[in-house]
């Protein structure tokens, strides 16, 4: 642990820092995907799963890399993590050139987020006392919801420069900054010993999904984490396909800065979501800002092809309400969780939310297809198809009806 505040504070920045690196080639796909899509002649369903598969290794990675920090450095996972991330960057500038290989980079990515979101968080958690860790929680949340809303804007003016596969390249090196920033100035975690117990209760997660109250946050987590990805990875096209559709190809707000703003917004929105969900419920927080998002995404698709600035109204009003519940519901699992068991359980968690980003950009794509194809009938539908899906998770979290958290007023009443 660090003797004094002014490391503490040190620590923070730099891991801060190296996660605004990482971050900025996410969203390098979703902007430039219009443009890839026409040139390797993708179909809606493919490009879906080009998005999907960050998603999908993500998923099946975090349970492992996440929980074996609880007996290995996390700052060795953390570099193992960004490695691959850097790999995959790079690697996606100098060799993609379809579907198959495009798929497999991402899914590449997709591991080293897993090897470098949540265990970025660990690292701090590991080295700064519990004053501090409140603030390098919200630090390290903000670096990467920034960071993330900002790389949609640059790789857009980067392939726009350069061309896509410098834009791509460009990512792999800020990676490779962040890498050697840590690798240099974050020290090893002191050693801890071992836990009692067989290694393979490490990895047991059937207590924490018991859990009902836990996993009652995570399932509607899982759920809010299928709508931000879809809009995340379909928000462009969706843009890009309404100008060009209403002859408005020339807006001062393009669609890449609208998806930046929005991500800045989203941001801002989760943290004030949470602070309401602490003042007037959890529950009832969470459950408003369900409905408030079925009911935007039933109408989007349909609504937004009526012309530009309508979708770009819709889009960023549905991304503030799509964000309003995020912190709420991690905060919810955490706080539900056994503390012997917090770890396993914000890695189901996490699964679970990713399992959703996973299904997300493929139902829009899927849909899309089915339904003949862009057009305003197509979007409607596709969108339509993810309010579905989290009126399915708003019933499961009213029956379950978890608890709320110490500290919130409305169970102090």
């Amino acid at each position: 642990m660090p003797t004094d505040q002014r490391t503490a504070r040190r620590l923070v920045a730099i891991v801060c820092a190296a996660q605004v690196f990482v971050q900025l080639g996410a969203g390098y796909w979703p902007v430039l995907m219009p443009d890839l899509m026409t040139r390797w002649s993708l179909t809606n369903s493919e490009a879906g799963w080009i998005t999907s598969a960050f998603y999908a290794t993500y998923m099946v990675s975090v349970p492992v890399l996440v929980t074996a920090t609880d007996r290995v450095d996390p700052k060795r996972v953390y570099l193992l993590g960004v490695g691959f991330t850097t790999i995959a960057h790079f690697a996606f500038g100098l060799l993609a050139e379809g579907f198959w290989s495009a798929l497999a980079l991402r899914g590449l990515a997709g591991f080293g987020w897993a090897g470098t979101y949540m265990t970025g968080l660990k690292l701090l958690a590991d080295q700064v006392d519990n004053k501090m860790m409140s603030r390098a929680v919200t630090g390290h949340a903000a670096s990467i919801g920034i960071s993330g809303a900002a790389s949609y804007l640059l790789g857009d003016l980067l392939a726009d420069a350069f061309g896509w596969r410098l834009a791509f390249a460009s990512a792999g090196l800020t990676a490779a900054i962040a890498w050697v920033a840590v690798a240099l100035m974050v020290p090893a975690r002191p050693h801890q010993a071992r836990p009692a117990g067989p290694a393979a209760a490490m990895f047991d997660f059937r207590p924490a999904l018991r859990n009902r109250s836990a996993f009652a946050y995570s399932l509607a987590y899982c759920a809010h984490t299928l709508e931000m990805n879809a809009l995340r990875g379909w928000g462009v096209t969706f843009l890009v396909w309404v100008a060009a559709s209403s002859g408005r190809t020339g807006e001062l707000l393009s669609p890449a800065v609208v998806v930046t703003v929005l991500g800045l917004l989203g941001t801002l929105m989760s943290v004030l979501g949470n602070e309401a969900s602490i003042r007037f419920g959890r529950r009832r927080l969470i459950a408003a800002a369900m409905v408030l998002s079925i009911l935007t995404g039933a109408l989007i698709g349909f609504l937004g092809s009526l012309g530009y600035w309508i979708a770009v109204g819709l889009i960023v009003l549905y991304g503030m309400i799509i964000w309003l519940d995020s912190s709420s519901l991690t905060a919810g699992a955490a706080g539900s969780a056994d503390p012997a068991r917090r770890g396993a359980t914000l890695a189901v968690h996490s699964m679970l939310g990713y399992g959703g980003g996973f299904v997300g950009p493929l139902a829009i794509g899927w849909t899309l297809d089915l339904s003949g194809g862009m057009s305003p009938l197509g979007w409607g539908l596709a969108w339509a198809m993810v309010a579905l899906l989290m009126a399915l998770a708003l019933v499961a979290f009213v029956r379950i009806r978890p608890r709320e958290l110490e500290g919130d007023l409305a169970m102090r009443k």
